[in-house]
């Protein structure tokens, strides 16, 4: 079974007028391999929350990105030894590109396509040991630091997002997630437990 932790949960916050935001970032290990989704934009909170989990860039082995909006992905490039994975292709550091038929290579943890937040959106779906089925969904579902958390079904399908591009995929998408997950990791937001 694989091993799940929220690193760092995600905030989209305002101080002096000016926009804060960096996105959740989750720890997955499993045959001795670490991974994270998304790797957010706050340098110096993600190598200590790294870091105390006895980890560094060095030793992660993979970042697989929910999408490519630069909250979710601006750290990306500081984990040299990973290969980056998104909804279809995995990218290496010495330019190659391969597909990863919606698997994370040497794992059973599932990527699928969740579009609607952004046309390229995906989510990593895990077997984990503490929780059941765990969705790690980036902005399929998401709220702004010190928003009411509401997670009944109705709010949750019908939860207002500012930055949509599709929002009739978006729908598509949450009632997906809702379908399969016992647990959801948001993009910005406490993980929470469905039904």
């Amino acid at each position: 079974m694989v091993k799940v932790k929220v690193l760092i949960e995600g905030y989209v916050k305002e101080k002096n007028g000016v926009e804060f935001a960096s996105s959740s970032v989750t720890l997955l290990q499993e045959n001795d391999l670490n991974m994270l989704i998304d790797s957010g934009m706050d340098r110096g909170l993600l190598l200590e929350s790294l870091k105390m989990e006895n980890l560094s860039p060095e030793t992660i082995d993979y970042v697989i990105l929910t999408h490519t909006h630069l909250d979710h992905c601006l750290l990306s490039g500081i984990f040299e030894n990973a290969k980056i994975l998104d909804g279809d292709s995995i990218y290496s550091f010495d330019g190659s590109i391969t597909s990863h038929a919606g698997k994370i290579p040497g794992t059973d943890i599932e990527i699928i396509e969740t579009p609607g937040h952004d046309p390229f959106h995906c989510s990593v779906l895990v077997d984990g040991e503490e929780y059941g089925k765990v969705a790690i969904v980036g902005d399929v579902f998401w709220w702004r630091t010190g928003e009411a958390q509401q997670t009944d079904t109705e709010t949750l399908l019908n939860r207002r997002d500012p930055y949509v591009k599709n929002e009739k995929l978006l729908i598509e998408s949450r009632k997906k997630i809702l379908g399969v997950a016992d647990y959801i990791i948001p993009g910005h937001g406490k993980m929470f437990k469905i039904g």
